[in-house]
């Protein structure tokens, strides 16, 4: 079977994933967006209406928007290219999904749509809220402390290393523990997908924790 994948960024709604934190996918039965956090989009040939070019920039804002039936997602989905969007299109064309008229097998429907039953945002709505939460508590021990020396002191310290610390201990148990995806990842979503994310996440928090480290000696 012929499958296209390309490298490139995402647009759902009014989130933004630049490249390369997408990757497009697609086979005769199925058309994969993966953008990371933003959620991993599955349609179907009979999900989809059109897709076309679309963007004003060449190069970097282009692309082409998926016009799909697909109720649980935003209508506005965009793959960004840096390439001529119409030779992507092009592509998809070549694997034969845009012409495929022929029911696809029960076991890959069923799996398609409990993809989308989920939505696009791959983390459980109540594990986020938490991690929210758990992550302004930490930060609100170093702004108590500045309040308390009239923000005479480095606003950053114990409680910013702590919340790093929360995030780069959560991202790490993602990667490792099939416990820790139980309780964080929707049903059928699966790690794989939001690993650049992650690595990109963890780089972030590290870089920052080494810095206020260094901060807090100085």
């Amino acid at each position: 079977m012929s499958e296209y994948t390309k490298t490139g960024g995402a647009r759902i709604g009014w989130s933004n994933a630049t490249w390369p934190f997408a990757t497009l996918k697609v086979n005769r039965n199925k058309l994969e967006i993966n953008a990371t956090i933003l959620g991993n989009l599955v349609f179907s040939p009979q999900d989809i209406i059109s897709i076309e070019p679309c963007g004003m920039i060449p190069i970097f804002s282009q692309g082409i928007k998926i016009n799909h039936r697909v109720k649980k997602y935003n209508s506005k989905v965009i793959f960004w290219t840096l390439g001529n969007p119409q030779k992507v299109i092009n592509e998809i064309k070549k694997t034969g999904f845009l012409s495929n008229s022929s029911p696809i097998s029960e076991e890959l429907q069923t799996e398609i749509h409990q993809t989308q039953s989920q939505g696009t945002f791959p983390i459980k709505t109540s594990a986020a809220i938490a991690i929210v939460v758990i992550w302004n508590l930490l930060f609100a021990i170093d702004f108590a402390k500045a309040f308390r020396n009239g923000f005479k002191a480095p606003p950053l310290g114990i409680g910013a290393s702590l919340a790093l610390g929360f995030i780069l201990i959560t991202s790490l148990s993602l990667l490792i523990s099939t416990k820790a995806r139980k309780i964080l990842l929707k049903e059928g979503q699966h790690v794989d997908n939001i690993k650049k994310f992650i690595y990109f996440l963890m780089f972030i928090c590290g870089f920052m924790l080494i810095n206020i480290s260094v901060l807090s000696f100085n």
